[in-house]
C-alpha cells in the first residue's frame, strides 16, 4: 500500500479529525487515524466510539488497503513539514514509512480491520440546510445546554424539524435559547437531541462552508454530510423537556436598550456582585435603568444608571449576571428587549434588529430571590 499526499493538505485534514479523538480511550486503537485506500480514493476516519468523522481525499495511487495510524505522532510531524509532497509507504514490518523532500520516518501501525466499524442507518429521515444556518443555530444554542450529567437530556440541543421550519432548543434549567427558521422546512415532523461534542466539531468546520449539510437520522443516529466529511454521532436518549410550557406567554413589561451599552454595564456591575450567586439587581422606573450589585461580605457594591425604553409597571427583578452576559454577547443585536411580568418569572431576551428573514431567536433567564 503505496500513496502520495500533500503535506498541508493531510495536515489540514486530520487537525479537522483529531478534534473527535479523546485525550484518555479506554480502547487504545482509537488514538489511531484509520487511513483506508482504494486507489485515488483515501478515506480517513477518527472515532470515540459515540462520535465518528471521515473525509474524502483525492490522492494519488494505485494501490487498496487500510491500517490504523498514531494520530498524535502523525500530526506531530506534520505540522513540522513545509508545504511538499509526501509518499506514505506500508512495509512488511508493521511500519509505515513517510518519506519527504528532506529525509524518511517510520511509524508502526495497527492492523485497519482493529478500527470500529462505523454504522449504517437503514432507512434514514433526510433534512437539507444550508451549512450557514445551521452553524448559527448551533453557535446561538449550544452555549445554554447543562452540563449536569444526572440530566443528560439537557446536556444536549434539541432539534425539531417539521414541514413549518426548524427549531433547535438548549436549556439547563437556568437560562433556555430557542433558534427558529421559518425559510429552511423538512419533509417530515422529527425530532432529536444532540450532544455537544460533534456539536462542537461542526459549528467550527460550518462556519467557513459554503456548502448544503445533508442530516440523515433515525431514532438512535445521526450523520451529516458536507464537502468532503461525514460525521456520525450517537444521539441522547430520551425526552426532552416541554420547553414551551417555561416560555412564559405574557410579559406586560418590556425594556428596549442598546445591547452594548447594556452589556458593558452589567459586566462592570457584576464585579462587585457575590461570588458564589453572581447576582445583580436591575431596577426599572420610567426611562431609567438602575443596575446594581453588592457584596456585602467585602463592603463591595456597584450602581450605574442607564436610559432605557421602557413600557410597564415600576420593578426590581435580580438575575445571575454570568447568564445575562452570556446571553448578551450572544446576541448580534444593536437593540434588544428585555420582557418581564413579575420578579419570580423568567424574563424574555430578544433581539429588536438584525435578524435575516423567517429567523427568531428566543432567549430565557431565570431570575434570582432579591435580599431586600
Amino acid at each position: 500500500m503505496k500513496f502520495i499526499i500533500s503535506s498541508s493538505y493531510l495536515l489540514k485534514q486530520l487537525q479537522v479529525l483529531g478534534n473527535v479523538i479523546n485525550s484518555s480511550n479506554t480502547l487504545p486503537i482509537l488514538d489511531n487515524f484509520l487511513f483506508d485506500l482504494n486507489q485515488n480514493v483515501l478515506t480517513v476516519s477518527a472515532s470515540d466510539l459515540e462520535t465518528t468523522m471521515s473525509a474524502t481525499l483525492n490522492i494519488d495511487s494505485e494501490s487498496k488497503g487500510s491500517v490504523a495510524v498514531p494520530a498524535k505522532l502523525l500530526l506531530e510531524i506534520l505540522k513540522t513539514f513545509p508545504e511538499q509532497p509526501l509518499t506514505f509507504t506500508v512495509e512488511e514490518n508493521s511500519t509505515i514509512e513517510i518519506s519527504s523532500n528532506s529525509g524518511k520516518y517510520a511509524l508502526a501501525y495497527a492492523p485497519g480491520d482493529e478500527f470500529p466499524k462505523s454504522i449504517n442507518l437503514d432507512d434514514p429521515s433526510v433534512t437539507l440546510i444550508p451549512a450557514g444556518i445551521l452553524a448559527t443555530a448551533i453557535s446561538k444554542t449550544i452555549f445554554a445546554a447543562g452540563n449536569d450529567d444526572l440530566r443528560p437530556v439537557m446536556s444536549g440541543v434539541f432539534f425539531q424539524f417539521s414541514p413549518q421550519g426548524l427549531i433547535f432548543v438548549a436549556t439547563d434549567a437556568h437560562k433556555l435559547v430557542k433558534y427558529a427558521r421559518t425559510d429552511v422546512t423538512a419533509s417530515q415532523v422529527a425530532d432529536f437531541i444532540m450532544p455537544k461534542k460533534p456539536l462542537n466539531i461542526l459549528k467550527n468546520i460550518l462556519s467557513t462552508s459554503e456548502t448544503e449539510v445533508k442530516i440523515e437520522y433515525n431514532d438512535s443516529n445521526a450523520t451529516f454530510s458536507f464537502d468532503n466529511y461525514i460525521l456520525m454521532c450517537r444521539l441522547i436518549d430520551g425526552k426532552y423537556p416541554n420547553y414551551e410550557a417555561v416560555i412564559p406567554k405574557e410579559n406586560p413589561n418590556k425594556l428596549m436598550i442598546e445591547r452594548s451599552q447594556f452589556l458593558s454595564s452589567v459586566r462592570r456591575v457584576a464585579i462587585f456582585s457575590n461570588k458564589t450567586t453572581h447576582q445583580i439587581r436591575l431596577k426599572i422606573a420610567g426611562a431609567e435603568l438602575n443596575v446594581s450589585a453588592e457584596d456585602i461580605d467585602y463592603s463591595n457594591k456597584a450602581e450605574e444608571r442607564l436610559t432605557c425604553d421602557y413600557q410597564g409597571d415600576d420593578m426590581q427583578i435580580g438575575y445571575n449576571s454570568r447568564f445575562l452576559t452570556e446571553m448578551l454577547t450572544n446576541l448580534q443585536s444593536d437593540m434588544i428587549m428585555l420582557e418581564m411580568s413579575l420578579p419570580n418569572r423568567a424574563g424574555i431576551l430578544t433581539p429588536v434588529d438584525g435578524l435575516e428573514e423567517g429567523e427568531t431567536v428566543t432567549m430565557l433567564v431565570m431570575p434570582v430571590m432579591l435580599n431586600s
